[in-house]
């Protein structure tokens, strides 16, 4: 999010049976004649037949009729069991669910029960302060999830001005105080303290770091979704403070979502409340795009791409944009994690002609795996509508199912879940 505290807000196939007497004698026939060639031509043994494991057989074969054995070694490896061999069972709209972050307000998170045991990947909490029975809460919600699949809890928990609940896990500072006071050893040290104290209250996935680079001496505004969410201004102290960030909340046991791609340093305004452009691309190639490659080869699990139109790559905000996601993030970078929308309930998205259901379809076309709208208005309804859209966009073959079943993999394997085990 951009300024969330502004929101509350081959199988083998079997021969087919052998025909009846006079079907038999024609193949003992061809049988007979083909010995026969053979015993005239003087030749060696033919080659082993398709399957066989042992050696080539004699003119003379033990038995005059064909194996109808199966080969077990290839049946097992066309029947192996993975995520996707599994997924691919399920219904359009239980895969669909699964991309789907429901926003719920963290004093209240029964709220999206229905949505959770709808099969709902994920949910989005928001508030300033957390309830201290937050963890036993969650805990009671993670129990409606079908198949006990786990289920993504996430929250903006970045430091200074917008934290969630820093009453229950404790305060960090802007990210531009740390990258000036703190060394990357004291960052890790000190955001895996709140990570601790976050896993323990059940939520287990923080939208942070924020690895934008940006040096201006600003608080976050509706003209600079940045400031001091920025470690720095400097490429080479973003990078080191990221992936500090990013390690602290490993080792505490919450999972990391590296944002905003390709990074809002320097961008023309806040796309939560209006249309915005990131620096040029040729620009960002050389001072925002460092920072993401180097959480990403420290094992990024997650990474948020902005709501920002980037020029240079198209004229769709960067969330909707196969451009930025599939050529540039999943091509160029080889990044293979979890990859989510910032709020498709930003005025930039709107701006754009998308509504929430066609920005979601977009999104997943353009190679995210999981959207996230803000808190309000009906979330029951709005949740359940971009199921419908994203299940009507595969019936209609405007979405590839199998991109569908490729988000859900990637939900899932944040989670750590395997369906097979």
């Amino acid at each position: 999010m951009n300024l969330p505290s502004y929101r509350d807000r081959r199988t083998t196939t079997a021969p087919p049976p052998l025909p009846g007497r006079a079907g038999n004698a024609r193949i003992l026939g061809t049988a007979a004649v083909a010995a026969m060639l053979l015993a005239g031509c003087g030749t060696s043994a033919p080659e082993a037949a398709p399957h066989s494991s042992g050696p080539a057989p004699s003119a003379a074969p033990s038995s005059p009729r064909p194996s109808l054995a199966p080969d077990l070694s290839t049946a097992a490896t066309a029947t192996a069991c993975t995520n996707s061999t599994k997924l691919a069972g399920w219904s359009n709209r239980r895969l669909a669910m699964l991309t789907v972050a429901v926003p719920v307000s963290e004093t209240s998170v029964s709220d999206v029960t229905s949505e959770v045991s709808a099969g709902a990947g994920g949910v989005l909490l928001f508030g300033g302060k957390a309830p201290s029975d937050l963890g036993s809460r969650l805990t009671t919600l993670k129990t409606h999830v079908p198949g006990h699949l786990g289920l993504l809890v996430m929250t903006d928990e970045e430091g200074g001005g917008i934290q969630r609940m820093a009453n229950l896990v404790g305060s960090l500072p802007w990210a531009a105080y740390m990258g000036t006071h703190w060394t990357p050893a004291q960052i890790q040290q000190n955001v895996t303290k709140v990570a601790t104290r976050m896993a323990a209250a059940q939520v287990n996935m923080d939208l942070a770091p924020v690895v934008d680079v940006d040096g201006r001496n600003v608080p976050p505004s509706k003209t600079n979704p940045d400031g001091w969410r920025s470690f720095s201004g400097s490429t080479s102290v973003v990078s080191k403070a990221g992936v500090a960030y990013m390690n602290g909340l490993r080792a505490g046991g919450v999972t990391a979502v590296v944002k905003h791609f390709p990074g809002l340093g320097g961008s023309s305004y806040n796309s939560d409340f209006g249309p915005a452009r990131t620096l040029p691309w040729s620009t960002l190639q050389k001072v925002a795009i460092p920072p993401f490659t180097a959480a990403i080869k420290a094992g990024a699990p997650a990474i948020m791409v902005s709501n920002n139109v980037v020029p240079g790559l198209g004229t769709n905000p960067a969330s909707l944009s196969p451009t930025v996601i599939s050529s540039e993030l999943r091509g160029k970078l080889g990044f293979k994690g979890l990859v989510v929308t910032d709020s498709l309930s930003a005025k930039a998205i709107s701006a754009a002609g998308f509504s929430l259901d066609t920005a979601a379809v977009q999104a997943l076309r353009s190679g995210a795996d999981m959207v996230m709208f803000d808190l309000g208005g009906n979330v029951g309804s709005q949740t359940s509508s971009i199921a419908t859209a994203i299940t009507n966009a595969v019936a209609g073959g405007h979405l590839a199912r199998s991109r569908l079943i490729d988000a859900a993999g990637h939900v899932l394997a944040v989670r750590h879940v395997n369906l097979c085990s």
